[in-house]
């Protein structure tokens, strides 16, 4: 939430999602005796109503058997170095592809410092973690896995692990022609991830006409929501302008956590974090980097006085603390997040090789 005088609410336009055209192209005809087998044709994963249209990289193409197989690395422990472990265990599906808890529980019971952050729509950031230290899913997807106190384990030990395993073997070879790679695992759990997607909310299909998706509270929350600059930070139609803010959370710890400072080791970053999606919110509690917001009041009354004051407290959250908003405003506040809860795919676990 920041700059009063900043992007204009008004001015944002909630684009209706239309899926992107799968661009598929028939077999090539051969003078061969022998048929070639058709390879997948690219699908752009389906974009629900209130999200933009959702742009894939070039040298990743969303193809089903790619997703499938991402699918299934998301959920095998073996990726773990001693098969505790998997995406999915910080990342469940059944808890809005988040995790109740403050932190996260690595191997060997080891606690992280961060809270994990959903999978959903993070296919658009433009920058993974909390500190923004990997540019892109396909980056994201391996570092979890060499972290020592979340897989503990090193890609080259999985890749020689996975590649002993025929079902694996096999469909590596088939969706990227090659054995077991690491960039193959990469880009076969961004393909997957990129189809994690929440839209068709409340709110959208209050934008999209109809008048009595949002309740009177939800109506006035959104009036709040536009008018203290909440929405400067916290962009439409995804509700993140994926900046990075210092909102002083943790300021208050002996030793606070450096944020975005450890990525760009510049001073002005000192505990600032990724300004966090708030599609689905209501669902991923508990909230901000270190978990430390139980519930979504708590976070809402933290954000809604501007922060906690600190030597690197941004000055963006000037406005919402000069809105001086009351209880009534922080309550409807609060339920028109509520309203931010879509459609997204609950998925079980897939059989494994």
């Amino acid at each position: 939430m920041n700059r009063a005088n900043g992007i204009g609410w008004r001015l944002m336009a909630i684009l209706v999602a239309i899926p992107l055209a799968a661009q598929a192209q028939g077999p090539k005809s051969s003078r061969s005796k022998k048929s070639r087998p058709a390879k997948a044709a690219p699908a752009a994963p389906k974009v629900p109503l209130g999200l933009p249209n959702l742009k894939v990289p070039d040298d990743n193409p969303t193809t089903p058997d790619k997703v499938e197989l991402g699918k299934m690395l998301y959920f095998d422990k073996r990726v773990s170095k001693d098969g505790t472990v998997s995406c999915a265990t910080c990342h469940d599906p059944a808890t809005a592809w988040a995790e109740n808890e403050p932190t996260s529980t690595g191997i060997h019971e080891q606690k992280g410092a961060r809270n994990a952050p959903t999978v959903i729509n993070a296919a658009y950031a433009a920058s993974q973690f909390w500190d923004g230290r990997a540019a892109t899913l396909e980056e994201q997807a391996t570092g979890p896995v060499e972290n020592p106190v979340e897989m503990g384990h090193s890609m080259e030990a999985v890749v020689a692990a996975f590649s002993k395993i025929p079902g694996y073997r096999e469909r590596f070879q088939k969706v990227f022609g090659t054995g077991v790679t690491k960039e193959g695992f990469a880009k076969a759990i961004a393909a997957f991830e990129r189809t994690v997607l929440s839209g068709d909310s409340p709110y959208d299909r209050f934008q999209a006409g109809d008048e009595k998706a949002l309740n009177e509270a939800q109506q006035r929350g959104l009036k709040v929501f536009q008018q203290a600059g909440c929405a400067d930070c916290h962009t439409p139609p995804l509700f993140s302008a994926y900046e990075f803010h210092n909102a002083g959370v943790d300021a208050h710890k002996p030793k606070p956590d450096e944020g975005r400072k450890a990525v760009s080791k510049k001073a002005e970053d000192t505990g600032a974090f990724r300004v966090p999606r708030l599609r689905d919110v209501a669902k991923t509690a508990p909230y901000f980097h270190d978990g430390s917001a139980k519930t979504l009041d708590e976070a809402v009354a933290l954000m809604a006085a501007g922060g906690k004051d600190n030597p690197h407290r941004s000055a963006d959250f000037d406005s919402v603390r000069s809105a001086k908003l009351t209880g009534q405003d922080r309550k409807d506040l609060a339920e028109f997040l509520k309203a931010l809860s879509g459609r997204y795919p609950i998925i079980e676990p897939p059989r494994l090789p």
